[in-house]
């Protein structure tokens, strides 16, 4: 802090010393100098963060009157709170639909009706239902500009052929192929659950796609609202479905109880050991930046859907951009980042593994073919296709989507099956009180 407040008093010293340059040559020179900012806060990682500037200095900057700058933080929500009272703030990447309508209900966020977009036209290029979950008392406070597939399973495709196994199509088959895989002596998954302060969240996505694939999205949409709980038992289903998975004898690498321990980011490196540690992986389109960099797609890995028990489910996340701040250049930077031209080149840079949500661009965008597959999966998704939905715990209250649910799973992991029933109880025990 001491050293952007340092930054900060030798900016507004530099700009007092353009000002009066200019005054005292008569003209305008000065005001290249003294372009506006907007600041654009996230929680990315610091190398997609760097991606997201470069693109935006070649694509943006160049050409705009202002200068958009992105900042990645570590505490994002805190900050959310602290510059928007400050006002400080222009826009910020949020990751959970709950925290845009949080801070739309503050009365901090600025609405994009008062913005002056076209709802309409935001609805045809992302899709009603992504555009809905910024919404609030009738008004939006979120536009989609980044999305992830996360019904995915990541195989080792030569080992996987070689022994003459075959990609399964429906939940049965999926047990089915864990079942030959141990018979066989190889060990069907690798898993892990360890992600710092957010240990966890890859076990709800299990959870969450196979509620998806079980229940289908009516069920689902009413499991995030509180409207059934999680002792109903279509999630009492759900919890059983991954049970099988985790518990049958030899499916998991190290065991269930372990999962908690083992590293999200780590897990899937037995998948390219000689021969394979595990066969299978499932975890959203961004985990190959946590493959090696000489594993190639299509030949030492590829992927296949999660299939589910009744459907075929879509899961997803992503980020909605909030404003904070009604100024003309926020407005033209967001439609310039949420446009074709921006969106296509983070998708065809191999730094960002971004995949777009505006349905105009096309899989010819992606320098990878796996990351071309998934956008054409969650662009039928967005479109309304099939049984998709966006990533639970991230739309239920963060007493439940970002703590109960997400201990509760590591202790199902721990204690095994028969833990399950006080586990969703003690769930369901946490969601706050209307």
């Amino acid at each position: 802090m001491r050293k952007l407040r340092m930054l900060a008093l030798t900016v507004v010293i530099v700009m007092i010393a353009a000002a009066c340059t200019s005054d005292e040559d008569g003209d305008d020179g000065g005001q290249a100098e003294n372009k506006g900012t907007v600041n654009i806060m996230n929680a990315l990682e610091p190398e997609e963060n760097a991606v997201l500037q470069g693109i935006t200095d070649d694509l943006i900057n160049s050409d705009a009157d202002y200068e958009a700058e992105f900042e990645q933080v570590d505490d994002v929500a805190q900050q959310i709170q602290i510059r928007a009272e400050g006002g400080t703030l222009d826009v910020v990447l949020v990751p959970q639909p709950g925290a845009v309508q949080e801070q739309a209900a503050s009365g901090t966020a600025v609405s994009l009706e008062d913005l002056g977009f076209d709802i309409g036209e935001l609805e045809s290029t992302f899709g009603e239902y992504f555009l809905s979950l910024g919404e609030f008392e009738g008004e939006h406070y979120g536009i989609p500009t980044n999305i992830n597939l996360k019904s995915m399973v990541w195989y080792a495709k030569d080992d996987f052929e070689a022994a003459g196994y075959e990609v399964p199509t429906t939940w049965d088959e999926l047990i089915a192929l864990s079942d030959q895989m141990v018979s066989d002596g190889n060990t069907p998954w690798c898993v892990g659950f360890e992600s710092g302060g957010d240990t966890g969240w890859p076990a709800t996505d299990w959870m969450e796609d196979i509620m998806l694939g079980s229940a289908g999205t009516e069920t689902y949409t009413q499991w995030i609202t509180h409207d059934i709980p999680f002792t109903d038992p279509a999630v009492v289903h759900a919890g059983e479905l991954f049970g099988d998975a985790m518990f049958g004898d030899g499916y998991v690498l190290g065991g269930a109880e372990n999962t908690p321990a083992t590293a999200f980011a780590d897990a899937p490196a037995p998948l390219f050991q000689d021969p394979p540690g595990c066969f299978m992986h499932r975890q959203a389109s961004f985990i190959t930046a946590f493959f090696p960099e000489d594993a190639e797609s299509g030949v030492d890995y590829d992927w296949f859907p999660l299939p589910g028990e009744s459907q075929q489910p879509t899961l997803f996340a992503g980020e909605l951009a909030t404003v904070f701040s009604n100024r003309p250049e926020v407005v033209d930077f967001l439609e310039a980042f949420m446009g074709e031209e921006v969106q296509c080149a983070m998708g065809s840079e191999p730094g960002s593994s971004r995949i777009s949500p505006n349905i105009n661009v096309g899989p010819d965008c992606y320098a990878d073919p796996i990351l071309a597959d998934a956008s054409e999966v969650l662009t039928a998704a967005l479109a309304g296709e099939g049984a998709a939905g966006f990533d639970a715990s991230d739309q239920m209250p963060p007493q439940v989507g970002s703590g109960s649910f997400w201990t509760e799973m590591m202790t199902y992991m721990q204690e095994g099956p028969d833990s399950l029933g006080t586990v969703l109880e003690n769930i369901d025990a946490s969601w706050p009180a209307e």
